[in-house]
């Protein structure tokens, strides 16, 4: 059987697909599994075992600059791609007008979330068939149970399975701190991670950090100045990123797109969350804990920070976690076994206990 999926971004919702595949690949044996996806994180998609080919969807130029995309033939070269095969069945799994108009040129008969379901219900209007997965439990479980009903498999308690492992060798003596994320409002302090990694460092620990662009690269200089166990790394592509998430002991993330995918490698990893709710689309894996805001203005899902709207080191929310609790979190987390959280959400849903 040929799939095709379309999931074209972001970072963390593509990792949140890979149960879905795992699922799918266990059910329909030989199954031959493309996916759409925006160039950027091709490389992610690529990671799951069972996935044979991607198909880059350069969305953001084509969107940018759509007439020199069309000149060029790049828009024609996306839509050869996505027709040159007959698929059994053309899965949406984002449920947006974008990602919809995407499954719209390929070559089968498309399924995707119904009209009560959809991000933006319009693009229901492009599947042959749909299903109702309503917004009330984790994306990837969401996504799970949209890929049984399309392709016609019970989930009943499989135990959810992002295909991906951890490094095989023993854990590597360092930790990943993700600093970097899109909205100023979910950023931790640079006071926090500096007294996280003098943690690390009594415990005999690197900690590696990363960096895109002006700012990060400033924070993340600020972060490591004077502390010698701290080393930033030069720019990196995520295939070299991935990786190193892979061998980490830990990793502490921000509500970032790389935590997601430190967690579905098994890496025991610890989420900061003020301005966002991780309920929906939280860290996804058997070794996660995430650490929300106490504050009663949090979740507010808020770019700029109504309190202290000028901050540049991070909200009042996410301010309030001390270094020494996200520290005894991580160290817990590490020490604790493995929870299957999907199968968690699941029984809780169907009135079953928790086991």
């Amino acid at each position: 059987m040929r799939l095709l999926v379309v999931k074209l971004s972001s970072l963390g919702d593509v990792v949140h697909t890979f149960p879905a595949l795992t699922d799918a690949a266990a059910a329909l044996p030989g199954l031959d599994v493309d996916w759409a996806v925006e160039e950027a994180f091709a490389p992610v998609a690529r990671l799951h075992p069972a996935v044979r080919r991607t198909i880059s969807v350069p969305l953001r130029r084509l969107k940018k600059h759509p007439f020199a995309a069309w000149r060029s033939g790049e828009a024609a070269a996306v839509r050869r791609a996505l027709g040159e095969t007959r698929y059994d069945l053309v899965i949406d799994a984002q449920g947006l007008m974008k990602s919809a108009l995407v499954a719209a040129c390929a070559n089968g008969p498309r399924h995707g979330f119904d009209r009560a379901s959809a991000r933006e219900p319009l693009a229901t209007l492009l599947y042959a068939e749909t299903h109702h997965v309503p917004e009330t439990e984790h994306m990837a479980t969401r996504i799970r149970k949209l890929f049984a009903a399309a392709l016609g498999y019970r989930l009943d308690r499989r135990p959810a399975d992002t295909g991906l492992s951890p490094a095989t060798s023993a854990r590597a003596p360092y930790l990943v701190f993700l600093h970097g994320t899109t909205w100023p409002t979910k950023t931790w302090t640079r006071e926090g991670w500096r007294a996280l990694a003098s943690h690390a460092a009594a415990e005999g620990l690197r900690v590696l950090l990363f960096a895109h662009g002006a700012a990060e690269t400033a924070r993340a200089r600020a972060i490591a100045e004077g502390l010698p166990a701290v080393e930033l790394l030069p720019p990196q592509s995520l295939d070299t990123l991935a990786p190193l998430l892979q061998a980490a002991a830990g990793v502490v993330s921000v509500d970032t797109g790389l935590g997601h995918l430190a967690a579905a490698y098994g890496v025991p990893t610890l989420g900061l969350y003020g301005p966002t709710n991780p309920r929906l689309t939280g860290l996804f894996g058997a070794r996660v804990r995430e650490l929300p805001s106490t504050r009663a203005c949090a979740p507010c899902e808020k770019a700029r920070c109504r309190i202290a709207p000028d901050t540049r080191d991070g909200p009042p929310c996410l301010a309030d976690l001390g270094a020494g609790a996200v520290w005894q979190a991580l160290k817990a987390l590490q020490a604790a076994p493995a929870v299957d959280k999907n199968r968690k959400s699941m029984a809780h849903e169907a009135g079953l206990p928790d086991r």
